[in-house]
């Protein structure tokens, strides 16, 4: 039996609400409440353990429901068998309960206190004499075979035996002390203040565990220090732990396992973790790496190993990973994603930033205590958001640090931030960097200080240049989620990471910046050059001032011999610079403004050089060498653009390293260097805009050539062009003459089409005309240089009429791009492989072919012309395989064609910023279509479209809105797997509210006369808008429950099937809300009650067909709200409605007859009266509609009242039906009115292709 008592839980009578509980203790009152349960109560309280004991002799034998609820919240059973525990029915109800609680996870300790277990199991002695009573008293050979089999099975139980062979103080303590580990092993983890974004990232982590799966699975989880991938971790031990055998989380394994000690420690923990035997001792690692391996092998085990940096850290807790159990999970978190890499079938998931809104209310919940700020701090929160960049940690550190701030210390203290990183953030950031060797971590400090942006093989070849091996060092880096690489090959750094590895260069000397190894603050490379205080330990200098600043230099880098990195921007000097370290591999100095470099410099280790727009006018000379040795021979990159006045460049090139040369804008320089022997290294050359008009005949020696962009206002070429084979980019600029007739030995490869041309350029994948006016010139190009393999045409500014015949057979182009071509006036089919279209500005396409190529386009994404807002889908002919391709790729289709009207075979259209739609369990691929307008077309704008998910905000598309483009159409297309991927987290119901909204941004440098703003939307999906069927499980499984009766139906059926809570829509507002008319509703809110009643009670279409005759009536627009607008539908039609003391409608196309003339005389409260008719009429089949009306309309005459009741008939059952109102007993407000539900309920019909009339 059970105790209560206060220290526990108490109240006779369980007069108390139910809880938690560590311990339910089950016991015989009479045998054993005074003494030794009493006595392990007391202890079991002493040691923290929440107890439930109940001590009220005076109940009954029969258990309350009440005690059957304690026993379910209760963690661990404790059952105190004593020789007369079998006597109690109630003891016995006890047992069978705690069993069936054992089969949910719960722990169950039998205590055989002066009685042996074999007595119980064998039901002897005491125990069989018990059980023979009962079955003489009951009668009831099966619950009492139920005590049975329950008495059998915990006698089987390993429990403790009070034999007397020790105190029974020492029996207890033992018994406290295993409850108390057991307890512990069982109980949650601490997770988070405040768990922000935790669920959505834990949800796509146990996604991966597949805990349902009975074969061994492990995850690793990877991600930059302090991005919360313990805390992560934590979440999902404890959504999952109890399903397990055995579970343990070793937390900071990296410190721990420092020494051989801290690595046994742990072996033991995992042991007395899933074992429970603190008694276990491992000796040394090998022994304990054998003992977790036998000892666990048998066990389901959850194991969680966080925050591990190295393999044999694994290995020395887990062995080689092939010993678990089925139905085992691993789980490991580190910050260096390669360590997953080298363990076998273990999946990774990459914990990334907060997003925008995860932030903001994270940081909210320290700083400010709730989730919005206030209101004056807005700002200085966002600039704490901005700088933290989605790092939990920095969030919460300096949230913390904020908060209760007056606004000055606020503004301070984020000063300081920028220029000394808060201590607490660094120290978790530098562990990270703390594991790297030394030219690992000099590679990351160059990153941080100098290169963060830049492109990756850019920075490998000036680092390989510094004997620090960046080939294998930045992949270290990156594994260790300390840099990035984005999608176009640039190395990316955290804000906070750059921060940190600047503040270790700083900590080299805090006060004295010359003994530092990097300058990167401007005003601490000033100061070293005004005053001349530079020395050998500086490496790099980064001096990018924010204005032109002017310093005289002459002799300042002779103390700085080692420098390596010289970036110098916005520097004005005079006279003669005479020295510059010969150490130099990286010079990037635009504006260079001296005419000469010195004359004693011999930049042998030169990588790359960049003085564009300097003043120089004659360039070092190259030397004629040996191809061993020459002149600036490692110089990789020459940059030279827009150096107007440099007029002469070696008269030969042999550099054998150099792999890119940019002259652009070099406009005095006439003449481009011999080219003696081939040279297989350059693979960029960029020469447009110079004052070259012809090119030597050893142009052809380049034949290593990938990308050339070339032109001026007319350039004639060699014949030699042809033989440069490997281009893959070429952009032309003004007219550039290609030699004609000229013999050519390329052959087309053999897939080619015959319609193809036997181009010269067999690699080409990218062309670009800009400023052509020849039109034959063009078309030459066009049909001579377009492979099947090109991928990107752009033409610009140029006099085009037409693409060639073979346009849509091309196999692998994806974007096209012709901006301000007046002269264009056709676009042959696209190609299938298509992404992007943009014709901007090209007034002489007409609106037919915009409307074919926007046809063509869906078509090639798989969006059926001809698709109706109620899913009804007609007419439809696409490629199923075409269709299945488009959908499983992530890529952004996107078109841009001349129009305002958006067409028609996008089934959903707003006017304004906003539209919404309802789609099924499934992510559609769906289309966007916006028309943007604005009275000033002078400015290029921002834009970004936001789609929400059932409230789950995401960014849709950015970009900008270019000058002159505003009446253009705008479409956009986000495959099934794209969506699905950005709304991973989320699951999808039935049915699901989607919203689009756009927004329009100001740059910082536009004025702000004019507001652009959005005309229209359009979306073409296929939607989720109408109701689901009758078998849908968004009713009630029994809806066939209502049929029985004579169609009739109770009301509380009726209100279970009319409370809005139970549709799984819009939010519709109850009668309740509605005041004078009703409140104005979209096409969704119509569609929805109509299809409501052709699903769930169809007969009653029948009886309105037969009632309301309407006029040939036009779907509605779907964009228009019926009430406060005063109009629905398109201009032929033009229904509307008119909202005074009555309300009165008015259909300009199609007279309405009898029943409809009728209603325009009722008042509002007859038209609530009639709808209720209607309602009730759905509900019972539409039976009784005729019927009920011809008596409402007896009674009005009678009593010679246009409400149709007196006046005091209708005050007394004013209650009654505001009681309704709240019960959910009517429609929506949406179809309150007879005026308004009639032709809606028609137009709709006709929508979905119900109604032919």
């Amino acid at each position: 039996m059970a105790l209560v008592t206060s220290r526990g839980a108490s109240s006779s009578g369980f007069s108390h609400r139910s809880k938690n509980f560590d311990v339910f203790l089950s016991f015989k009152s009479e045998d054993t409440r005074l003494g030794f349960t009493s006595h392990l109560y007391n202890a079991l309280c002493q040691q923290g353990i929440h107890t439930f004991i109940n001590n009220n002799v005076l109940m009954g034998e029969q258990i309350s429901t009440e005690l059957f609820k304690t026993i379910e919240s209760s963690m661990i059973s404790i059952i105190v068998f004593s020789e007369n525990y079998a006597f109690s029915t109630r003891c016995l109800d006890e047992l069978v309960k705690i069993l069936e609680c054992k089969k949910n996870d719960q722990l169950l300790r039998p205590v055989f206190y002066n009685v042996d277990p074999s007595e119980i199991r064998n039901q002897k002695g005491k125990f069989g004499e018990a059980l023979a009573k009962h079955e003489e008293k009951f009668k009831d050979a099966e619950k009492v075979q139920r005590w049975r089999n329950a008495l059998y099975e915990v006698a089987n139980i390993s429990g403790w035996h009070y034999k007397h062979n020790c105190t029974e103080f020492e029996f207890i303590q033992g018994i406290v002390e295993e409850v108390s580990n057991s307890k512990l092993n069982r109980m949650p983890l601490f997770v988070a203040k405040y768990p922000v974004g935790i669920n959505s990232r834990a949800d796509a982590i146990e996604l991966l565990l597949d805990i349902e799966s009975n074969d061994v699975r492990m995850v690793g989880i990877y991600g930059l220090g302090g991005v919360g991938k313990t805390t992560i971790a934590k979440a999902i031990f404890n959504r999952i732990f109890c399903l397990f055998d055995g579970r343990s989380f070793l937390e900071n394994i990296r410190e721990k396992s420092v020494t051989n000690e801290g690595i046994i420690q742990l072996q033991e923990t995992l042991l007395f973790d899933i074992l429970g035997n603190k008694n276990l001792k491992v000796g040394n690692i090998s022994r304990g790496i054998n003992m977790i391996n036998e000892s666990l092998c048998g066990k389901r085990v959850l194991i969680v190993l966080d925050g591990v940096d190295e393999l044999d850290q694994i290995e020395k807790l887990l062995g080689r990973c092939d010993w678990f159990a089925s139905g085992s999970r691993i789980i490991i978190t580190t910050r260096d994603k390669h360590l997953l890499a080298t363990l076998n079938g273990l999946s990774t998931y990459e914990v990334k930033g907060l997003n925008e809104h995860e932030a903001f209310e994270l940081f909210n919940q320290y700083a400010f205590k709730r989730n919005e700020p206030k209101e004056d701090y807005l700002e200085l929160a966002n600039q704490v958001i901005r700088n933290a960049k989605g790092l939990p940690l920095a969030l919460t550190i300096m949230g913390a640090d904020l908060y209760g701030r007056k606004k000055p210390e606020w503004k301070n203290t984020l000063i300081k931030y920028e220029n000394f990183p808060n201590k607490d953030i660094q120290k978790i950031l530098k562990i990270s960097y703390e594991g790297l060797d030394e030219t690992e971590k000099d590679i990351f400090l160059d990153i941080a200080c100098f290169f963060n942006g830049h492109y990756m093989d850019y920075v490998v070849d000036i680092l390989e240049t510094c004997d620090l091996y960046p080939v294998c060092g930045i992949p270290k880096l990156i594994d260790k989620c300390l840099v990035t690489i984005d999608q176009y090959n640039k190395l990316s750094m955290h804000d906070l990471l750059q921060q940190m590895g600047r503040e270790v260069v700083r900590q080299e000397s805090p006060r004295m910046p010359k003994e530092r190894s990097r300058l990167w603050f401007y005003k601490d490379g000033l100061d070293l050059l005004i005053e001349n205080k530079g020395s050998n330990k500086i490496q790099g200098i980064m001096l990018c001032s924010p204005k032109p600043i002017k310093v005289q230099l002459k002799e300042q880098f002779l103390k700085m011999k080692n420098l390596r990195l010289l970036i110098i921007r916005n520097l004005h000097s005079s006279g003669h610079l005479e020295y510059l370290p010969n150490e130099l591999r990286f010079l990037d100095w635009p504006g260079y403004p001296f005419s000469s470099l010195p004359t004693n410099f011999f930049p042998k280790k030169l990588v790359a050089l960049n003085m564009s727009g300097s003043r120089l006018e004659k360039k070092i000379q190259t030397v004629e060498v040996h191809d061993s040795v020459g002149y600036l021979q490692k110089l990789e990159v020459w940059e030279l653009s827009n150096c107007t006045k440099l007029r002469i460049l070696p008269s030969c090139l042999m550099m054998k390293s150099l792999a890119s040369l940019t002259l652009t804008g070099c406009s005095s320089l006439k003449k481009f260097p011999d080219i003696s022997q081939e040279m297989k290294c350059l693979g960029m050359l960029a020469l447009h805009s110079t004052g070259i008009c012809e090119f030597p005949s050893s142009f052809g020696n380049l034949i290593g050539l990938k990308s050339l962009l070339l032109g001026n206002h007319l350039v004639h070429l060699p014949s030699s062009i042809y033989k440069l084979q490997h281009i893959e980019r070429l952009s032309l600029y003004g007219d550039v003459i290609f030699p004609k007739d000229v013999e050519n030995d390329i052959q087309p490869p053999c897939n080619s089409y015959e319609d193809f041309p036997k181009y010269v350029f067999p690699s080409l994948n990218y062309l670009s005309l800009n400023f052509f006016k020849i039109r034959s010139e063009i078309d030459f190009i066009l049909t001579s240089f377009c492979p099947s393999s090109l991928e990107s045409l752009y033409i610009t500014d140029s006099n085009v009429v037409t693409l060639p015949k073979f346009f849509g057979k091309f196999e692998r182009l994806q974007m096209l791009f012709i901006e301000r071509c007046n002269e264009l006036r056709e676009i042959p089919r696209l190609p299938q492989s298509i992404i992007k279209v943009f014709t901007s500005n090209c007034h002489s396409l007409n609106s037919q072919s915009s409307s074919k190529l926007f046809l063509q386009f869906g078509e090639i994404l798989g969006l059926p012309p001809n698709i109706s807002c109620l899913g009804v889908r007609s007419d439809i002919s696409m490629d199923p395989q075409l269709s299945r391709r488009i959908s499983q790729r992530d890529d952004e289709y996107e078109i841009i064609l001349p129009g305002h009207d958006i067409p028609n075979w996008f089934n959903h259209q707003s006017v304004g910023k906003s539209i919404s739609f309802w789609i099924g369990p499934e992510f559609p691929t769906f289309g966007l279509c916006l028309a943007f307008g604005m009275e000033d077309d002078y400015s290029d704008y921002c834009y970004r479209v936001d789609i929400s998910i059932n409230g789950s905000r995401r960014t849709f598309k950015r970009g900008i809105l270019f000058k002159n483009s505003f009446d253009h159409l705008w479409f956009f297309c986000r495959p099934q797997s794209s969506l699905q991927k950005q709304f991973q987290d989320i699951k999808l119901g039935y049915r699901n509210q989607v919203e689009l909204s756009c927004e329009i941004f100001f740059p910082p440098f536009a004025p702000r006369k004019s507001t652009p703003f959005v005309k229209r939307m359009g979306v073409h999906v296929e939607c989720k808008c109408s109701p689901p069927p009758q078998n849908s499980n968004i009713f009630h499984d029994n809806i066939e429950e209502v049929q029985p009766r004579g169609y009739r139906i109770s009301k509380r059926i009726v209100h279970q099937r009319l409370r809005l809570s139970h549709l799984r829509g819009p939010e519709l507002k109850p009668v309740a809300n509605v005041q004078r008319g009703c409140s104005p509703h979209t096409q969704q809110d119509w569609a929805q009650c109509v299809q409501w009643i052709w699903t769930v009670r169809p007969g009653i279409s029948e009886h309105l067909d037969q009632k309301f005759e309407l006029g040939n009536m036009s779907s509605f627009d779907s964009s228009s709200t019926i009430a406060d607008s005063g109009q629905y539908g398109n201009a032929e039609t033009k229904p509307y409605l008119k909202t005074k003391d009555k309300q009165v409608s008015e259909i300009t196309a199609g007279k309405p007859t009898g029943e409809l003339e009728r209603f325009n005389t009722i008042g509002r409260h007859e038209t609530m009266e009639h709808c209720r008719l209607i309602h009730t009429s759905i509900l019972r089949g539409g039976s009784s509609l005729m019927g009920e009306e011809k008596k409402r309309k007896k009674e009005k005459h009678q009593d010679g009242s246009s409400g149709g009741k007196k006046k005091k008939e209708r005050q007394k059952e004013a209650p009654v039906k505001e009681e309704r109102k709240k019960q959910g007993y009517f429609v929506p407000a949406s179809v309150l009115t007879s005026n308004t539900l009639v032709p809606c309920y028609y137009a709709h019909k006709r929508a979905a292709g119900i109604d032919n009339r």
